[in-house]
């Protein structure tokens, strides 16, 4: 890793370097918080988890190949290099931000309350057409993640595109200070991590912290049908670019054909030019996250057709609205994580299929205190959607379950406390050819509804 010798490493992170002087001088091949991830050469972060403390698996570390150790811990009598710091994790940030500022590549750094994930991913296979990219892995969002994802740039790589997720205020001005955006790309203004943002103000005022350290020069991509983004003036003296389906945004999309589990069909008008464009996964808020892709290529200097050659190369992610086809059924994972407005469009979607249809719905996490009221409200979105079957799972579904019996509707309406109680009933409930989504927080781990489904 270029600019990454293990003296710029200990002045970086504010360490004390213990070691031999010709190690002092090497550079570092990768940086790792796994020690089952050692590669010859890398640096070991030894970082304390809930459960596991790095620093245990310091030998083990170098005996496998790695060059040297950030430890917080004085190790006596080492035979091999090692940094001494006051915290591992401030370290791996200050390590981070000390690289990514030594690389010439352009970053899209990406937010918002819904649809982070599917937009990244958007912008990713637009970019992929013109540039080699690398993007955020799974969960790699976070103030541990992002430092991670950013180690994995290397001198080939010509545009990062980069997940930013926070649950509080001054979390995105840290990880803005380490990804420092050349463009700054928010989708939208939801409900989510309520407990500690309090309101939508709130999300909004700490979502923009992303302004904070982006480059001067660089560009700001909002969703202008969004309320609460459309208000944001100009940051930086930069002057936001608006996408939406609003022909008042600069970007805009019109003439959208639902196609219902096969995707969506629309026009996207950009200021000097339109173009039709096919996205396979279904969903309309899909239409937003091509929009988003739209702008980044264009200021990225992309053409009209490398632009829908990208939008329509995009396939899904397991546990986002990834379709299913089995011999029996039709699934839509979509469980990797939900608020209510992701909710609401999963449900969208699956009012779209064909026959018989169900939805597996479990807790949504992080609401704060309006937590019940926000799971009632979307049982009473799903008693409207034209739903066959609704199945909730776990103590705050029973909301789900309460909202959609407060609603006239024909839809078979099932409440179980865990899903080892769903399963248990689950042949009695299911029938062959039923359309099935599958959605619930992250922590709910439905991806063990998806695979118990899968081989029925």
């Amino acid at each position: 890793m270029r600019n990454m010798t293990l003296k710029e490493i200990a002045v970086a992170c504010g360490g004390i370097y213990y070691g031999d002087e010709e190690s002092y001088y090497k550079e570092v091949s990768s940086v790792t918080i796994d020690s089952r991830k050692i590669e010859k050469d890398c640096l070991f972060v030894a970082i304390r988890g809930a459960r596991v403390d790095g620093h245990m698996f310091i030998p083990q570390s170098i005996h496998d190949g790695a060059l040297c150790a950030v430890s917080e811990k004085r190790i006596e009598n080492a035979s091999y290099p090692y940094i001494m710091v006051n915290s591992c994790v401030q370290a791996l940030k200050d390590i981070a931000e000390h690289y990514r500022r030594s690389l010439h590549i352009k970053v899209v750094g990406i937010s918002g309350s819904v649809g982070k994930t599917s937009t990244k991913e958007m912008i990713a296979s637009v970019l992929g057409q013109k540039y080699k990219v690398l993007k955020t892995e799974g969960n790699f969002n976070n103030e541990i993640g992002l430092p991670l994802t950013i180690f994995n740039i290397r001198e080939e790589h010509e545009v990062a595109v980069l997940e930013m997720g926070i649950s509080d205020f001054g979390e995105m001005e840290r990880l803005a200070k380490i990804a420092r955006p050349d463009i700054c790309v928010i989708t939208n203004i939801g409900c989510a991590h309520l407990e500690q943002l309090k309101s939508r103000e709130g999300i909004l005022k700490a979502k923009t912290e992303m302004f904070l350290y982006m480059n001067p020069e660089g560009s700001i991509v909002l969703n202008g049908d969004d309320d609460m983004l459309s208000t944001v003036t100009p940051a930086n003296r930069i002057d936001p670019i608006f996408f939406g389906l609003d022909p008042g945004c600069r970007y805009y999309a019109e003439n959208i054909e639902n196609l219902g589990l096969k995707g969506t069909a629309a026009l996207f008008c950009t200021p000097d030019s339109e173009f039709y464009a096919h996205i396979s996964i279904p969903g309309a808020h899909m239409v937003y996250n091509a929009l988003a892709a739209l702008v980044v290529g264009r200021i990225l200097e992309m053409t009209d057709a490398e632009i829908k050659q990208g939008i329509e190369a995009l396939v899904p992610l397991a546990g986002r609205n990834n379709l299913i086809e089995t011999s029996h059924l039709t699934l839509i994972d979509d469980c990797y994580n939900a608020n209510p407005a992701s909710m609401k469009a999963s449900l969208d979607v699956l009012s779209q299929a064909e026959g018989r249809t169900a939805a597996i719905l479990g807790d949504m996490f992080e609401l704060g205190a309006k937590e019940r009221e926000m799971h009632y409200e979307v049982g009473q979105y799903a008693a409207k959607a034209g739903i066959s079957l609704l199945i909730c799972i776990g103590d705050l579904a029973e909301e789900i379950a309460r909202g959609a019996a407060s609603e006239e509707t024909a839809m078979e309406i099932y409440h179980y406390e865990t899903k080892a109680d769903f399963l248990k009933n689950v042949d009695s409930l299911i029938q062959e050819k039923d359309t099935i989504l599958i959605k619930a927080s992250h922590g709910m781990e439905f991806p063990e509804l998806v695979e118990a489904l899968k081989t029925r």
